[in-house]
């Protein structure tokens, strides 16, 4: 067959491919420069392991002072959803992860290799598409979905592979009349693949996770243009990261399959492919079969990232936390540099989990509660309430009432050499703060260990006035409390109780137990000295009366 008289008929308006690779020159780079990507398809909300990805790659190019790309591959349209592509963007901003270029905000795109969104470039792929067909690696195929059907019909019960190969390949050496004929018949065609490859093959693939691996070859004869003129993955991101000069390709291992016949194509066009390097697709323990299993979409809410904005994580600890499932060494780093940036870190390939990361949310608050530990205070106060504003009003107008006082609360047993680890997302600091303010204390639901009697409490919350200055420092402040243990014959030092416990009906420490109880109820709290500074003489004096008023 003509190839040049078939390509003519099927791609008559297409330009030749040289145009494009002078519309897209090779990149000024430094030597060892990756140029990476991160391209999902706006076929709902933004997964998580999606972040996971995105992080890899921007880390890959900006430690080789690279470029990395956030490119939408949304040639599907019957899956894509409304605002997809916003849930993508507005997702990736979400979480601060900086790309070099282009999808970058909704409106708008960066850099010179655009566009950056796979429906707004058919031009080019139609342009590749009449190339395959020049030189003789690709034919159109008229076959209907029910011949389709009936040949997956006859290859189930023939027990063989399914596909459109061999035998099946019945559009593969029509004529060119023949086709001429079906085009002007108006017969709908997809644009196959001429895969010279059988079902025996083998190829040799190196990834740069997994090694060098023989892996068996594609042997159908794949769609590579569909009938409403538009690429399927295979072809898009072999056309798109040719002209975007991509040097590695970071991807799930759900796409190790479709290795062979990616590097097909790159080969049929007598090009050279990226790098890839398939992770593993982050997993978690199914709490009912106690298997791990893939995080899904339908089942588990942390697979949206949302799930994780609406509660308020920093993203630098979600970005930490998906680090150390991305490199197993990390976490030892992190705990020898706890505030150093994660640009510090030297990630390295290598390392990367092959037998699939585990999501595990109570490892995640963990890492996140020694991120927020590291912070200033008036930095979690501008970043809760920026959240407060978008997600909880009413904590919001609470921290509006007065931010130095929010402030102080939060700098509570900060900055010291070991910092309070309470928080893990802004969502719990109401319930984690809500007694330093009047309407989150309850003295009604005030209740005290039952080790202490009446009286003891009593005497307590009736004399504590006496001895609380609001001048004093920290040491004064405990030696008075001291004073109002040994009156009413509590030990005055713990030691001295440890070593005579039947001497004492309790210890100083107990004292600061009925305080702590009575002012937050609750026995376990940040620093009671600087929670006393915070409420003042007339707010401890107001809660002591009014838990004293309930004791019956």
């Amino acid at each position: 067959m003509d190839n040049q008289k078939l390509a003519d008929l099927l791609y008559p308006n297409a330009r030749p491919i040289k145009q494009w690779f002078e519309r897209y020159p090779e990149r000024k780079l430094a030597k060892g420069a990756q140029v990476t990507r991160f391209a999902p398809s706006p076929t709902g909300f933004l997964h998580i392991g999606g972040v996971y990805m995105a992080l890899v790659a921007t880390t890959i190019a900006q430690q080789t002072r690279g470029v990395c790309m956030l490119r939408i591959e949304d040639t599907d349209q019957n899956r894509e959803v409304r605002g997809g592509i916003d849930a993508i963007v507005n997702g990736i901003n979400a979480f601060g992860l900086k790309f070099d270029e282009g999808k970058l905000s909704i409106n708008s795109e960066v850099g010179d290799y655009g566009p950056y969104v796979q429906s707004k470039r058919t031009d080019i792929y139609r342009s590749f598409a009449r190339e395959m067909v020049l030189r003789g690696k690709a034919y159109p195929c008229f076959c209907t979905a029910q011949d389709l059907n009936d040949m997956r019909a006859e290859q189930e019960k023939n027990k063989q592979n399914p596909g459109y190969y061999g035998q099946y390949a019945k559009c593969r050496n029509l004529t060119f009349e023949q086709i001429e004929a079906n085009i002007k018949a108006g017969k709908k065609w997809v644009l196959r693949f001429k895969c010279p490859y059988t079902i025996d093959d083998k190829m040799q693939t190196h990834d740069l996770v997994r090694g060098d691996r023989f892996i068996p070859c594609n042997y159908n004869d794949v769609v590579i243009m569909k009938s409403d003129g538009t690429p399927p993955y295979n072809f898009a991101h072999v056309v798109d990261d040719t002209l975007m000069h991509t040097t590695l390709v970071v991807r799930g291992d759900e796409w190790l399959s479709s290795l062979t016949e990616h590097l097909q194509l790159f080969e049929a066009l007598g090009l050279t492919p990226p790098q890839y390097a398939h992770t593993s697709t982050i997993q978690k323990i199914d709490l009912v079969t106690g298997e791990r299993r893939k995080i899904s979409k339908r089942k588990d809410p942390e697979a949206n990232v949302e799930f994780f904005v609406r509660l308020g994580y920093p993203d630098k600890a979600i970005l930490d936390y998906l680090m150390t499932l991305a490199n197993s060494n990390f976490e030892d780093w992190r705990n020898k540099n706890p505030t150093a940036p994660l640009s510090d870190f030297v990630f390295e390939i290598s390392k990367i989990n092959t037998s699939g990361a585990l999501f595990d949310i109570v490892k995640l608050n963990d890492v996140s509660k020694n991120t927020i530990s590291t912070m200033k205070a008036s930095d979690v106060y501008k970043m809760a309430f920026e959240w407060a504003k978008k997600y909880d009003t009413q904590l919001a107008e609470l921290m509006a009432q007065d931010p130095d006082y929010y402030t102080a609360i939060l700098n509570i047993d900060r900055d010291i050499a070991k910092p309070r680890k309470d928080i893990s997302h802004w969502a719990e600091l109401k319930s984690i703060y809500n007694y330093m303010f009047d309407d989150g204390f309850d003295a009604k639901s005030v209740v005290f260990p039952e080790k202490f009697n009446q009286n003891q409490i009593k005497y307590v919350l009736s004399n504590y006035e006496k001895y609380f200055n609001a001048q004093d420092d920290q040491s004064t402040w405990f030696n008075r409390i001291k004073d109002l243990a040994e009156v009413m014959g509590f030990a005055r030092e713990v030691k001295d109780y440890k070593k005579a416990p039947d001497a004492y009906p309790g210890h100083c420490g107990d004292v600061s137990t009925i305080l702590r109880v009575a002012l937050t109820g609750r026995t376990m709290t940040p620093n009671l000295y600087d929670i006393c500074k915070l409420l003042g003489k007339n707010r401890i004096q107001n809660r002591l009366q009014q838990v004293l008023a309930n004791i019956k």
